[in-house]
This record gives C-alpha cells, sequence and structure tokens, in this order.
C-alpha cells in the first residue's frame, strides 16, 4: 500500500486527485497550466486515457494493487466496507418486510376459519381454498416485479419506482383493515374486498421486491479485488463478490428481523381480532415512506436507459441468423450475418454480460420445486399446527421460528462458517450452496411427512377432524425443526438467488434479472396450487412425502447440471469490472477534454501553451 499524491504533474497540466470541495476552491489554476479535479477510482494521464499514472487500485486515497496468483491461491479473501446508502436500505426493507409478514401470516387462518370457528377467521374457505388463495397471492407478488423491473430499468429508474410503489402498498393495507372491522366481517361482505387488497398489496410489494435489493447492491464500490495490509500486519484480498455475498446475507438477515412482527400480529389477532391485526403494519408503513422521502439524494442511482428490450430483441434475432452463435453478434467478429449493423447498438463487452446472465436464468429453472417447499410454511404447515396442541398459543405464530433461526444463523453462517471455508481455501461457490439449500429443504418436508403421520397415529381425532374434534395430543413445538431447516434451505438457496441474479445481470437489467428470480417464486405457487387438493386429510403425510423427494431429485439435477458454472465465477466476476474501468475511464477522459478546450486555451495569452492544449485535447480525443 502506497499513498497516492494530492497532484501528477506532467508538462504543465496537473491532475488532482480530492473529494474536498474547499481544496478545489484553495487551489488556483496558475498560467501556462490546466488542473483537473477528480474523485474517480482511476487516474490517467494526460497524454492517452490508457495510459495510467499509477497500476494501483484507487480506494479512500490509498493505493492497493491486484493480488498475483499466488496471493490468489494463499491469501484470505474478506469484504469491504458497505456504505452508510446500503445501511439505509436496509432498514427501509426490515420495514416493508415487516408489514408484509404482519399482514400474510395471519391470512390462512383469516381465509380458512369463520367468524365462529376456533380458531377465529373470518371468510371460512376451508383448508384446500385458503391454500388456493394463499398460493394464487403467492403468485401474484411474484409476477409484479417482472413488470416493476421493466419501468425501472426503461423509464422511472429504480428509485422512482420504489417510492411509487411504496404508496400503492399503503393504500392496498388500508384497505385489508378495513375489510377486517368485525361488523363487515359479521355481514359477510369481507371476501370483496380482501381480494382487492390483495390485488393492490401485491402491485406494490412486486415493485418494491424486484429494485430495492439492485438498489442497495449497486451502492457498492466496483472495485476488482485488491491486496490490504491490515493494522494486525495481515495481508488480506479484499474481494467485491464476498463483500457483495456479505450485504445481501445482511438484506436477507433484516427480512427476517422484520419478519418477527408476527409475534405482535398473531397475538393481536387472537386477543383483540384481526382489525388490530392489519393495523400495527398499516401504521408501521408510515416509517419506510418517510425514509425514502427524506433520503433520495444519498443514493447512487442508475438512471433508465430506454429500451434495454430492444437490444436483447435484437441480438437474440442477429444469433438465430447465426444459427445460434451468441459470439457472432459480437461487434469484433467479422463473419456475421445477417443485418450487421444491429452490431452497432452495443459492445463486445455487453454481449459477454449478456450470455452471462443467460446463464443465470437457467439455474433459476429448477426453483420453483424450491420455493414450493418454502410454501409449505406459509400454508399446510400453519394448518399443520391447529391439529396440534397448542396449550393455548396461536397455531400460525410457529413461522416466527423460521425468523428467529434465520436471524440467528445468518451472522452464524456468514462471520463464522464462510470465513473458516475461505481459511481453509475450500470454495463454496453459489452452484453448490444452491444445492445444499434444495438438500436442507428436502430435508424440512421429510420432518414434515414424520410428523403428520406421528399426528394421525394420536388420538383422540386421529385423521378425523371435525369441530368437536379439532386437535390431536401431540405437542406443537416438536413442529420447529421444520422451521429450522427451512431457514437453513433460505440461507443457502434463496440468499445465494439473490445475489446471483444481481451480479450475474448487466448494469441496464439488474432490476429485470432480479425479477425473473423473483418470478421462479410465481412458478412455485402454481405448483402448489395444483397440488393443493392433495391438503386433505388424510392425504397430507403422503404430500410431503412427495415434495421431499422432489426436491432432493431436483437438487441433485441442479447440481449435476451447472457446477461447471463456480469454476467460471472468477472470470464472470471480472466482467463488471471491466465495464466500470471503462465508464471511469471514459467519465475522466471527457473532464480533461471539456478543461483542455480551446476556449480555455485561448484566452492564454502564450501561443505555445495554447498549442500544449490543442495537442492534449486531440490526444484525449484520439
Amino acid at each position: 500500500m502506497s499513498s497516492i499524491p494530492t497532484a501528477a504533474v506532467d508538462g504543465g497540466i496537473d491532475i488532482v486527485l480530492t473529494n474536498d470541495s474547499h481544496e478545489k476552491d484553495d487551489m488556483k489554476k496558475q498560467q501556462g497550466e490546466a488542473t483537473v479535479f477528480t474523485d474517480e477510482q482511476s487516474v490517467y494521464s494526460h497524454d492517452s486515457p490508457e495510459k495510467t499514472i499509477t497500476n494501483g487500485i484507487l480506494v479512500d486515497g490509498e493505493t492497493y494493487f491486484p493480488p498475483t496468483e499466488e496471493e490468489l491461491n494463499t491469501l484470505v479473501r474478506i469484504p469491504t466496507r458497505i456504505p452508510y446508502s446500503a445501511w439505509v436500505i436496509v432498514i427501509v426493507e426490515l420495514c416493508e418486510r415487516f408489514a408484509y409478514y404482519g399482514l400474510t401470516v395471519p391470512f390462512q387462518n383469516y381465509m380458512q376459519y369463520g367468524p365462529h370457528d376456533n380458531p377465529k377467521g373470518a371468510l371460512g374457505l376451508g383448508q384446500s381454498g385458503a391454500t388456493g388463495l394463499s398460493n394464487f397471492f403467492q403468485f401474484w407478488c411474484y409476477v409484479t416485479p417482472v413488470f416493476a423491473a421493466f419501468i425501472a430499468d426503461q423509464f422511472l429508474g429504480r428509485y422512482n419506482t420504489i417510492w411509487i410503489s411504496a404508496s400503492i402498498y399503503f393504500f392496498g393495507i388500508l384497505i385489508l383493515t378495513c375489510t377486517a372491522i368485525p361488523s363487515v366481517v359479521d355481514a359477510g361482505k369481507s371476501m370483496g374486498g380482501f381480494v382487492v387488497s390483495l390485488i393492490i398489496i401485491g402491485l406494490g410489494t412486486g415493485g418494491i421486491k424486484s429494485n430495492v435489493s439492485p438498489l442497495m447492491a449497486e451502492q457498492l464500490p466496483k472495485v476488482p479485488p485488491y491486496v490490504k495490509t491490515e493494522k494486525s500486519g495481515r495481508r488480506v484480498i479484499i474481494d467485491p463478490a464476498v463483500t457483495t455475498s456479505r450485504v445481501y446475507m445482511l438484506f436477507y438477515w433484516a427480512i427476517n428481523l422484520g419478519s418477527l412482527s408476527v409475534l405482535a400480529t398473531t397475538n393481536l389477532e387472537h386477543k383483540t381480532g384481526f382489525v388490530y391485526c392489519y393495523l400495527l403494519p398499516l401504521c408501521i408503513f408510515v416509517i419506510p415512506l418517510g425514509i425514502l422521502f427524506g433520503t433520495k439524494r444519498i443514493y447512487k442511482h442508475t438512471p433508465p436507459t430506454g429500451s434495454v428490450f430492444v437490444k436483447v430483441s435484437q441480438i437474440i434475432y442477429l444469433a438465430v441468423q447465426n444459427k445460434f452463435n451468441f459470439q457472432a453478434t459480437k461487434p469484433s467478429c467479422p463473419n456475421t450475418k445477417g443485418k450487421t449493423q444491429l452490431k452497432n447498438n452495443w459492445d463486445d463487452l455487453f454481449i459477454d454480460e449478456f450470455l452471462r446472465a443467460l446463464r443465470a436464468c437457467k439455474t433459476f429453472l429448477f426453483f420453483p420445486i424450491y420455493w414450493v417447499c418454502y410454501n409449505q410454511m406459509t400454508n399446510n404447515l400453519i394448518s399443520q399446527a391447529a391439529n396440534m396442541d397448542t396449550g393455548g398459543v396461536s397455531n400460525d405464530i410457529f413461522q416466527v421460528f423460521d425468523s428467529i433461526a434465520l436471524i440467528i444463523f445468518i451472522p452464524v453462517c456468514d462471520y463464522g462458517l464462510y470465513v473458516l471455508l475461505r481459511r481453509l481455501r475450500i470454495p463454496f461457490r453459489p452452484i453448490t450452496r444452491i444445492t445444499v439449500g434444495f438438500m436442507f429443504a428436502s430435508a424440512s418436508m421429510i420432518y414434515a411427512s414424520v410428523l403428520q403421520s406421528k399426528i394421525y397415529q394420536t388420538g383422540p381425532c386421529f385423521s378425523n377432524f371435525t369441530d368437536n374434534c379439532s386437535y390431536n395430543y401431540i405437542n406443537v413445538w416438536i413442529q420447529i425443526p421444520a422451521y429450522v431447516l427451512i431457514a437453513f434451505s433460505e440461507i443457502f438457496a434463496s440468499v445465494t438467488g439473490y445475489e446471483y441474479s444481481y451480479t450475474k445481470a448487466p448494469a441496464s437489467m439488474k432490476s429485470i434479472i432480479t425479477s425473473l428470480f423473483l418470478l421462479t417464486n410465481a412458478f412455485g405457487a402454481i405448483l402448489s396450487i395444483c397440488i393443493s387438493s392433495t391438503a386433505v386429510n388424510p392425504k397430507i403425510t403422503w404430500m410431503y412425502a412427495g415434495i421431499a423427494i422432489t426436491a432432493f431429485i431436483a437438487g441433485i439435477a441442479f447440481y449435476l447440471c451447472f457446477h461447471h458454472y463456480d469454476n467460471m465465477e472468477e472470470e464472470e466476476n471480472k466482467l463488471d469490472y471491466i465495464r466500470a474501468s471503462d465508464e471511469q475511464k471514459n467519465a475522466v477522459a471527457t473532464e480533461v477534454v471539456e478543461s483542455y478546450s480551446l476556449d480555455k486555451a485561448g484566452t492564454n495569452s502564450n501561443s505555445q501553451n495554447a498549442e500544449k492544449f490543442t495537442a492534449a485535447e486531440e490526444a484525449f480525443k484520439a
């Protein structure tokens, strides 16, 4: 590590690296000199934008150097500091998830039971009907992100889309709260308003889902890995990929901290009714609205890029003309057939980024089966708890143990397991992590199947549940391991899926690719709807067993199909650094060209200096 000089002077041209506006004001241009101020990650000399003044990587005023091959194999990789703006977005997501889970966990009881049943509900649809409507809501919440992502990437940008979606979300919660007013429930008029509120809430949460995590991740610095010596003397590699992994773990941790709202809302449901249960999330949702309104200026904003779908369509069209050879769509390829003029709309690097995104989308094809396992937590496991001895505790509160397990074990994995594996030089890359997630999901369903069989073997109801005999004498607390196993599956599969969808997408398609990952949850909901007819006694044991076997087979097939992607991880990550470097290079070159314009040079009476400025300008333009 070495300090960057505050100025690199060459031939009367000063390039000054500073973020301090006062320093910029204090420094004066001397006669015959031009001064360029920049806070970019790299500084380029005046003779060519491609020639760097330093061969290192500039971070916070210090120069670091990329790791050698030996250092890559021997030094420990650690994350860099997470920016303040990313933390603010995490808080927004925490509040949004507080509202979402506080609303949705009581849905199963609200839909399944009537106002005079035990436990109390509102709509009286029965388990199969309630599970079907619950799965529809899940489907809707994960279809809407695709439309929101399109709007964000093409027209409004991520921040504006999130703000508008949050406002829609608030309105939907307000309608839901009104449907739960006791007089409305007793009059049997809740159904219409409830369905409308589901549609509006789905629009709101979809707009937030597809954009909030990309907005958070794009706050991270875009620099390649570099070697740093810590105060203890230990040399480490600061790896942006590790930083991205950590920030997504933090993001998911915040989601589950927010989901602890179920402790409050299920308690309110049990003691005071559904109207107060839904009123609490309505009040809490004011917080993210206020934060979003007051913090717009602190974020890095990626502006909307216009119709990226047109560009993608052109790439696919040209690839089809070349027998699906995407390499032929690169501008550098001399043997392209068809409408070669289309290649003027992109560069070689965008084609590499696009192919990387396509490979990521292939991995998404297996996720619907994973989400079928996950979705049991929001419907059938709640109904299973209702058939057990709860000891007076609300049957829908047990989902909170999934969140508690995640709050405990996400830091354990991120600061313990993952750090240990990196120190032992054991690679634990995305495809492997997702496969492990599938195995944990399968294990959870195996446990649920065994538990359901045990319920049927226990009296007094056995498998014949009625209004007069609604549960068997088996303690509900032994259901907790099913939720804990799902939690571990989320750490490895769901968190990694979010991370993978962001890191493998081009900058102009971050929200869209993230929304396609979320869309897999919608297809999981469709599969869940297809098997909802089996969610009746005494078939539920075999339903859980079938889901477990399917998830296990899917996990094995997933690894066999995509394990070689792990070997491509390092090379694919480099594409982002190349893109960031090109953007920085162009920005600095443009700034220098503008600073050395002939208008400025013409104000100097010295003709030799004017010639110098002209030469510098021509060099940068070249």
